[in-house]
């Protein structure tokens, strides 16, 4: 469901949507820089899934060193050949936290609610943040998402309410012809009810009418019951990835957005 083109403008995509504060390109790859713990806003990743080399990998080493910056690889599990997982354990590196990059129609998502039972928004609303700091969810976590995610340039905020209460909230972005969906959050005492369906309906609907077709998300491996809603949705996955870092770093591993 992906050719080469579409993995280099799916990562573009995703620092368009989480905005880093610093991008730097080197030949093949994407190295953001941000100061929040939020693991796709600082960690490399490869433009193309072709085989790794050792030299690359220590390059940007040397430039996340630079800034005193922690190195944190984000690699497709195809590119992890018993050499390179060699090299980087050799390193200290621990491949961890598995996640799905997912991909699908517009139409899928279209069929799952009416796309007006979704209220959306060109800026962040505070019904929208108040969602992520909910009772259940780590507060700050929650902040760091919302402050991560209402930098997008090419932004959409989704919220679900009832009763002047906002339940559900998540936030698109679409750029690089795609649709990106982030932050899919339900606050645990609203969950089972739907609510998820209709801000990925009213997301679809936005980006159809803009003329785009094709959509994305990523969604952690363990995470099954979010990746229920979105194979009803028909997504597919096209790679799974994990985040590779130092051994010192995994106790305060950031979680992914």
């Amino acid at each position: 469901m992906t050719n080469p083109s579409d993995i280099a403008s799916i990562e573009r995509a995703t620092l368009d949507a989480v905005c880093p504060a610093e991008v730097h390109e080197i030949p093949g790859w994407l190295l953001p820089f941000d100061p929040l713990p939020v693991g796709r806003a600082r960690s490399a990743v490869p433009l193309a899934h072709t085989a790794l080399a050792l030299p690359e990998l220590l390059q940007i080493e040397a430039h996340y060193r630079q800034r005193n910056r922690p190195t944190v690889f984000r690699l497709p599990e195809s590119l992890i050949s018993p050499a390179i997982g060699e090299a980087l354990q050799s390193m200290g590196y621990v491949g961890t936290q598995a996640v799905l990059v997912q991909v699908a129609e517009l139409a899928g998502l279209l069929r799952l609610a009416p796309p007006d039972a979704a209220t959306l928004s060109a800026t962040p609303s505070a019904a929208w943040a108040s969602v992520y700091t909910a009772e259940g969810f780590d507060p700050v976590d929650g902040a760091n998402r919302v402050q991560l995610l209402s930098r997008s340039r090419h932004g959409v905020y989704a919220c679900v309410s009832e009763g002047g209460q906002a339940l559900a909230a998540g936030t698109g972005s679409i750029s690089q012809g795609w649709l990106s969906i982030h932050g899919m959050r339900t606050a645990p005492g609203a969950q089972g009810r739907g609510l998820a369906s209709r801000i990925l309906a009213g997301l679809a609907a936005h980006a159809a009418a803009q003329g785009v077709h094709r959509v994305f998300l990523q969604v952690e491996d363990d995470n099954v019951v979010a990746q229920g809603l979105y194979r009803k949705a028909g997504f597919a996955t096209a790679w799974r990835y994990h985040y590779w870092r130092k051994d010192a770093q995994l106790g305060q591993a950031p979680k992914v957005c």
